[in-house]
């Protein structure tokens, strides 16, 4: 199945009004499988995956070890890197989460 930029763009948005696990999880979803017949995205869905088992979604921790073993050790890191500097750009929204 694939998602529609427009249900990125939702899912995105509900993260900028609140930060929590399980719209970080959907979006980790969104580009683990395929968002408008481009392809997963595995660098972006890990970098959601870890923001949302952060926040405390033990699913998002199971997603993100499975993607992990799919990924070169190159991606993990900029997944890990972009989830850094998501937490960096938005620490408001996830203290209000907290």
């Amino acid at each position: 199945m694939a998602f529609t930029t427009i249900e990125v763009q939702e899912a995105e948005q509900a993260i900028a009004v609140q930060a929590n696990s399980d719209d970080m999880f959907r979006l980790g979803l969104i580009y683990s499988t395929d968002v408008e017949d481009r392809g997963p995205d595995f660098v972006e869905a890990h970098k959601w995956f870890s923001l949302a088992a952060m926040m405390g979604s033990s699913p998002a921790k199971a997603y993100q070890a499975e993607l992990k073993r799919e990924m070169s050790q190159e991606d993990v890191t900029l997944a890990l890197k972009a989830a850094r500097g998501w937490l960096a750009e938005n620490r408001q929204i996830v203290s209000k989460a907290a």
